[in-house]
């Protein structure tokens, strides 16, 4: 019987086995070749060859991922305040017998589908050898994400307390991938401006993380899983000071020493 007490419901308990979930092998498989390639074997492939022309592919990929994130993000705000599939002041995983419960299931898996989606992006840097744009925050970040996901599968189910916060994700996501694409077509986008805005949009996007799970956390008969809070919390801290150490030493130490930035 799932442990409605904790507000989880545990992936084996679910008669529907997606893709990638129920076994970690898959997903360590994944994390692990993606790090031995951009750490080592993509970095020794391309160290006698030329720089990769991607730009087709590359505004390909950013046009999908805008076509990708925005249905997610439709279909994810239809679920939040259309169907009102949960009480907004406590969110817990629905039970498997509910109506919603395809509906749920789905949009979180094609939310974390989409985290291993996004390794491609280091990909594109080792091809083009890009090698300072993988930095510990680009690779952590992706590390943390796609293995988070199946992680707060497995052992809380689909959806519940992370969802709209991984929803909010989705929206930034939609912003940031418009922001390349724009930046690969336009020039006047390329400006450390725009890149400054968008890395206030990811921070703002942590600190409504934090003040949701604090908020959800206060609430003395929500039996929303504390695991999971914490496990958001811990994570929306961690890339809030990374990030925020990123955007001082991106955007406020060298404003001092010289009057303009120039896109790299």
């Amino acid at each position: 019987m799932a442990d409605f007490l904790n507000g989880t419901l545990l992936i084996s308990e679910d008669p529907v086995q997606l893709p990638l979930i129920g076994s970690p092998w898959p997903s360590l498989t994944i994390v692990s070749l993606y790090l031995l390639f951009v750490l080592k074997v993509g970095r020794q492939i391309m160290k006698d060859r030329k720089p990769f022309d991607l730009r087709g592919v590359i505004k390909a990929y950013n046009i999908f991922q805008i076509v990708y994130n925005s249905v997610v993000l439709i279909g994810g705000l239809h679920f939040l305040f259309v169907l009102k599939a949960y009480d907004l002041s406590c969110i817990i995983t629905l039970p498997l017998d509910h109506e919603y419960k395809n509906r749920e299931r789905y949009l979180t898996y094609a939310y974390v589908i989409n985290k291993f989606m996004d390794l491609a992006e280091t990909f594109f840097f080792v091809l083009r050898k890009k090698d300072r744009q993988i930095s510990f925050l680009h690779v952590v970040h992706h590390l943390v994400m796609p293995l988070g996901g199946y992680s707060q599968i497995t052992f809380n189910g689909y959806g519940g307390t992370l969802f709209p916060l991984c929803l909010l994700n989705v929206a930034v996501h939609v912003i940031m991938y418009s922001y390349y694409y724009l930046s690969s077509v336009n020039k006047a986008v390329q400006s450390s401006r725009w890149k400054k805005c968008l890395t206030i949009v990811q921070l703002v996007q942590f600190v409504l993380v934090l003040a949701n799970l604090i908020y959800t956390l206060r609430q003395p008969t929500c039996k929303a899983s504390r695991s999971v809070i914490y496990f958001g919390m811990t994570v929306a801290i961690s890339f809030l000071l990374m990030f925020t150490n990123f955007y001082i030493h991106a955007y406020v130490l060298p404003s001092r020493k010289k009057p303009e930035l120039k896109f790299q």
